[in-house]
């Protein structure tokens, strides 16, 4: 992407929520030289202000802010190059469609959008205007997700049969779904778009294949009012100044958090958003607990679970080929510590940073006639998605070279949604669902 002015990239963003501040500081501190951040929208004031105070500690005085009702005016007042969408889910269809109606590009957090409606809004305006959508799959960045595509490249597994593929989130981590808007399916697609999609995005990316049909069962099992059954449930609406919240493990705590305050308690007067809702309160829709069987253009089958209630955070993935067998294992976190149980995930924002709990990480191959054998990774770590989301800055606003096209474009942001939309269907029908049949993709 390049700037009109043929000087720094202007970038603007869209959601000051908290995911918003990792792009923030791509562009102001880690890739200033080639990007510049020149505008600020939201639905609320006091969002933007906070995210414009720390502006100021980055050493970057603040930008203009605008209401997200006015972003059409805001980009051509700013003359913005590249949009960064960082909003509830289901605005990104309309915010990705004004930018690149407006001749600007995008950058937009995953998923591109929430339903097969949005999704043909932006592959029309994609189409009509020549201008680029790049979707934040930062899993594609991490070295350990990069090595294993580059060994099915080389063919190590010969031709793949099928994949197996866990993931599990704690109860620190996957209760915080359950907290906030991502509880309302018309918000986030419910987990198998929101959360899913990445996994499903990494299949597609390694197999170099795309969905052809999908068959799932999901449920909420624990979180909403499960709870109660489990005997987890308490009886509160929200947990700030609750004294039933005091002692809940899964209760939120913005006063420990002074990031987490400023953005969303201190802001709640305008727009009457609660970030800490009880995870067992009446009203979640979403599930907590699903299964996929997904077969692709090439042939090969995935299965899938996610678990969004777990002891401990991580995943594995398991691809059988004709030549052998790769195993991804990697755990994020050991444990959940009672000391941070209340908290969000490595006590940041969206992990950022590491979690105090024990981790690990195996790639290892097998091959056929031969023992098995440890693949080293280099550049994995603890931090920022195993290092992705800086890894993934240097690509979408540093401007580094991608030879292994890891910067998802429009299409791959719409097979990654298509498949999580096909599970949602088939949660329902209880029938197996062709993706074509949502959105017909050439």
């Amino acid at each position: 992407m390049s700037s009109s002015t043929g000087q720094r990239v202007r970038h603007a963003l869209v959601g000051t929520g908290s995911r918003a501040e990792m792009f923030v500081r791509a562009l102001v501190r880690d890739h200033a030289d080639t990007a510049e951040l020149v505008a600020f929208a939201d639905v609320n004031q006091a969002r933007m202000d906070a995210h414009n105070r720390w502006l100021g500690e980055l050493g970057h005085p603040p930008v203009p802010t605008y209401r997200a009702d006015d972003l059409a005016a805001m980009l051509g007042k700013e003359r913005v190059d590249v949009l960064v969408v960082t909003s509830v889910d289901d605005t990104h269809a309309g915010h990705i469609d004004t930018a690149l109606r407006a001749g600007c590009d995008v950058i937009t957090e995953k998923p591109m959008t929430v339903d097969a409606a949005g999704c043909r809004r932006i592959l029309d305006a994609v189409a009509d205007t020549g201008r680029q959508v790049r979707v934040a799959f930062n899993y594609r960045y991490n070295p350990l997700h990069e090595r294993l595509r580059e060994l099915l490249a080389e063919g190590a597994v010969g031709e793949v049969g099928s994949v197996h593929f866990e993931w599990l989130l704690d109860v620190r981590h996957g209760a915080d779904y359950f907290r906030r808007w991502h509880r309302d399916k018309a918000h986030s697609g419910g987990l198998m778009v929101h959360k899913a999609g990445h996994h499903f995005d990494l299949v597609n990316w390694w197999l170099d294949a795309t969905p052809v049909e999908v068959y799932a069962s999901g449920r909420l099992f624990f979180y909403g009012e499960a709870g109660r059954r489990h005997g987890y449930a308490r009886d509160y609406d929200r947990a700030h100044g609750s004294p039933a919240a005091a002692d809940d493990p899964f209760a939120l705590r913005l006063d420990a958090h002074p990031k987490l305050r400023e953005l969303y308690l201190d802001a709640e007067t305008e727009d009457g958003y609660r970030r800490d809702r009880n995870v067992f309160a009446p009203g979640v829709d979403i599930e907590d607990d699903m299964a996929v069987l997904a077969r692709y253009s090439t042939g090969a089958t995935m299965t899938y679970h996610l678990t969004a209630y777990a002891p401990y955070e991580g995943y594995r993935v398991m691809v059988n080929g004709s030549r052998g067998r790769l195993e991804l294992e990697v755990v994020e976190s050991d444990h959940v510590s009672p000391a941070s149980a209340g908290a969000l995930k490595g006590a940041a924002l969206h992990g950022d940073e590491a979690a105090a709990e024990a981790g690990s990480a195996t790639l290892t191959l097998r091959p056929f006639w031969a023992p098995p054998r440890v693949v080293p990774v280099v550049g994995h770590t603890r931090s920022g998605h195993g290092g992705a989301d800086a890894r993934m800055a240097r690509v979408l606003i540093g401007g580094e070279a991608d030879p292994m096209g890891r910067a998802a474009t429009a299409r791959d942001g719409a097979l990654a949604l298509l498949t999580g939309l096909a599970a949602n269907r088939s949660f329902t029908t209880g029938a197996p669902v062709r993706v074509a049949d949502l959105l017909d993709l050439p």
